[in-house]
């Protein structure tokens, strides 16, 4: 009876083999869907915009761009997580994903348990541009004065819990600085606020800065990540700057319904890495202001992780709360 029943689970597991192997074969077969919780026009949009004919062209079938904005990132991402974990659905996470879990009194998903990781695409850094009345001229600088003038300093960004908000908040818990924070309802309007020096701080994204920057209507104080910025290279680092291991960037990852078969997985991570080390592919997305990364779907699983744990304290720091 023993061996009789042994026999029967190798037999399993020698179908469940077969079929994984016919299921990567065969995959896709037909148009997938890359959600994108926000609205037309923003990096996350863009860059898959951009991926978008590329994939198509590497797996042989039509990858259509939907926008699903709203709810904080979180209408688009559920409807991710309810669809047919079968690959032909997915969804964009980024930074807000890692810190609405914290952030939010009620989420209709649960960010560890009803997704897969595919690939970490990019980072876009962030750059802290200052508005030239304010008598700073690098972070030092900065940290002095938002201490001694603790009500001078107010910060705008595209609304609570975005990554301009976000990266405000981790800069005040690493240095102890106390800033106001000024949510807006695009990024638009918090530079257009920080122009007539109703604000006087913004974390930009840079492409969206660089231009205010280069006809000195801004003044930039140094970019969020540890490595500066290619189309910036004479701003320093937050870290260099004094902050040390400060590193923020709002990143752009593809996550999958939990439950989708690991090749099919691995067939979409493949394609995700061969499109983006395209030397065109790298510099176009430079353009919009991201770095290309790629990896491993467990390396994406890692970087979700250590976000998670990042925000927690931060967002319970900074009080951060959205109904």
């Amino acid at each position: 009876m023993h061996r009789y029943w042994l026999n029967q689970i190798v037999l399993l597991f020698l179908v469940s083999l077969s079929s994984s192997w016919c299921i990567a074969q065969e995959f896709p077969t037909k148009p997938i869907r890359i959600i994108v919780p926000f609205a037309p026009g923003g990096s996350n949009d863009v860059v898959m915009r951009q991926l978008a004919p590329l994939l198509t062209e590497e797996l042989g079938q039509t990858v259509i761009v939907e926008n699903r904005p709203g709810g904080g990132a979180t209408i688009g991402m559920d409807l991710v997580a309810k669809s047919k974990p079968d690959g032909y659905t997915l969804g964009v996470a980024n930074t807000s994903f890692g810190a609405n879990p914290f952030v939010m009194s009620k989420m209709p998903f649960d960010t560890m348990k009803d997704f897969s990781p595919v690939c970490l695409v990019g980072k876009v850094p962030l750059v802290v541009v200052i508005n030239p009345a304010v008598p700073v001229k690098n972070i030092k600088e900065l940290i002095d004065y938002a201490k001694k003038n603790p009500d001078l300093i107010n910060y705008g960004s595209a609304g609570n819990a975005s990554a301009p908000h976000l990266a405000g908040a981790l800069f005040e818990y690493m240095t102890g600085v106390k800033m106001t924070h000024i949510p807006y309802k695009s990024g638009g309007e918090a530079t257009a606020a920080l122009l007539g020096n109703v604000t006087q701080l913004q974390f930009a994204a840079v492409p969206s800065a660089i231009q205010q920057i280069r006809s000195n209507r801004l003044n930039p104080l140094a970019v969020t990540t540890l490595d500066r910025d290619e189309s910036l290279p004479d701003v320093p680092t937050i870290d260099q700057s004094g902050v040390k291991d400060f590193d923020m960037a709002d990143w752009i990852g593809i996550v999958v319904p939990i439950g989708t078969p690991e090749p099919v997985i691995k067939r979409l991570n493949d394609a995700f890495i061969k499109v983006l080390n395209k030397p065109e592919t790298r510099m176009n997305l430079s353009k919009a202001g991201a770095r290309t990364i790629g990896g491993s779907a467990e390396e994406l699983k890692n970087f979700i992780n250590k976000e998670l744990n990042t925000w927690q304290k931060v967002v319970k720091a900074a009080n951060i709360k959205i109904n």
